[in-house]
């Protein structure tokens, strides 16, 4: 991969059962990448994401989850622990992808270039920070991780961009 990525569609991740997915399959969606942990004040945030899947995914909107165990060690499961968790659960319908890491030195590219390239840079906070990227593959909005993903804010920004081919 270049030394600096261009969109998200330049990065290639193994999905929950360890099949690669490159992200540019996203291409002319409205996309929001979220970093997932299942012991987690912020994992009741499931509901309300698989909520925003269901009313948008019919109009090009896409989640992906990125379990991650980055903050107090909130995801210490394996992928199939997690995978089994998000069906039974919370019946995750969206895409889930294999444990990365979201900060420090072992994190993932696609998470140095959300965090270090994009137009919103700076170390992801906690669990469940969502950021969202347009049609064209361009980081458009950061979310906090206690904004909840059906808020006024994140649901008008889908909406606006959804519009937007």
């Amino acid at each position: 991969m270049a030394a600096k990525a261009a969109t998200v569609y330049d990065f290639t991740l193994n999905d929950i059962d360890g099949k690669p997915v490159s992200l540019s399959q996203y291409k002319g969606k409205v996309i929001m990448l979220v970093n997932t942990a299942s012991f987690c004040g912020n994992t009741p945030q499931y509901s309300d994401l698989e909520k925003m899947y269901e009313t948008y995914k019919d109009k090009g909107f896409e989640i992906l989850a990125f379990p991650a165990n980055n903050f107090g060690q909130q995801e210490p499961g394996t992928n199939e622990e997690i995978k089994g968790f998000c069906l039974t659960k919370y019946s995750v319908g969206f895409p889930l992808f294999s444990k990365i890491s979201v900060k420090g030195s072992d994190k993932h590219p696609l998470y140095r270039y959300l965090t270090e390239q994009s137009p919103f840079p700076g170390e992801v906070e906690w669990n469940f920070q969502k950021y969202l990227v347009d049609r064209s593959g361009n980081v458009v909005a950061r979310y906090h991780h206690r904004t909840k993903p059906v808020a006024d804010e994140v649901v008008k920004d889908v909406e606006r961009f959804l519009t937007k081919q």
